[in-house]
């Protein structure tokens, strides 16, 4: 089976192009192919296939084999392999995800994408929607404990769950205490995403994160959106931000109609044989 690594600023997944391929059982396959010793590595797994409502369709398995409803990093390099392999030749894609169809705008260097642009579409906010516990229109800093220590959280869906926190250091923090924690926390009936989040500016944050499924990564596209739009509510930033992540940097902006934007690089890392 062939298979191409790529990474968005350091959000790195195997692909594999299921319009020339056929996999059979992809959560055992996500977790053997992930395995950064013994397989390819990387932070999951994600299927490019044909879409009967879109150019194409992902479907994204964490490392542990879990699915996904969305990854942002991986759409932007999923758009990429697309456009660079010949599927579609068009620089306005749409894309299937579980989070429904999205809008990609891509960006070509030297014959080749290089940077992508995504509608990530419109954050869901009521707790049920995401879903959490709970009752009312927001989750706008409310008190959340977790063995005796009581964090602050904002929550909203990106298509996929997310819990906002912010810290005044995030790099000491220590995300790989409390990220599985509050990532099964029984007030997450499906889990979630967790972002700590420094405020820099208001127009800067910085942030790391525990992703739902894969642990701590280099970067996460829908929680960079997600910290924007928590931001964004908290009355802490502008609602067009640099957002600064272990891998690099993504552009989020959460425009007036609603929908949140995000542009980063898509880097493809190299192809090969998956012989397991």
């Amino acid at each position: 089976m062939r298979f191409v690594k790529m990474h968005g600023i350091g959000n790195d997944y195997v692909y594999v192009d299921c319009f020339r391929e056929m996999v059979q059982a992809p959560e055992k396959l996500a977790v053997q192919i992930s395995d950064r010793h013994f397989g390819v590595g990387g932070d999951g797994l994600i299927l490019i296939l044909p879409s009967d409502k879109a150019d194409a369709r992902m479907r994204i398995f964490n490392a542990d084999g879990s699915e996904a409803q969305m990854c942002g990093n991986g759409i932007r390099c999923l758009g990429k392999y697309v456009y660079d392999a010949g599927i579609s030749r068009k620089l306005e894609l749409t894309v299937e995800t579980l989070a429904g169809v999205l809008p990609l705008q891509l960006f070509v260097s030297n014959g080749a994408v290089a940077k992508v642009k995504v509608n990530m579409g419109v954050p869901r906010l009521r707790p049920q929607e995401i879903p959490m516990l709970g009752d009312g229109d927001r989750v706008l800093g409310e008190k959340l404990s977790v063995e005796g220590r009581e964090f602050s959280v904002t929550c909203l869906s990106m298509g996929n769950p997310h819990c906002v926190i912010y810290v005044e250091d995030v790099a000491q923090f220590p995300v790989p205490y409390y990220g599985p924690l509050l990532e099964h926390h029984p007030q997450f009936p499906q889990r979630t995403n967790v972002e700590w989040i420094e405020w820099l500016n208001r127009r800067e944050i910085r942030q790391r994160t525990w992703e739902r499924g894969s642990g701590e990564t280099l970067a996460c596209g829908t929680g960079a959106c997600a910290a924007t739009v928590a931001s964004v509510l908290s009355g802490k930033t502008e609602r067009a931000i640099t957002v600064h992540l272990l891998g690099g940097d993504l552009e989020i902006e959460w425009g007036e109609d609603n929908a949140v934007y995000m542009s980063g690089p898509a880097v493809e890392v190299f192809r090969g044989d998956w012989l397991g």
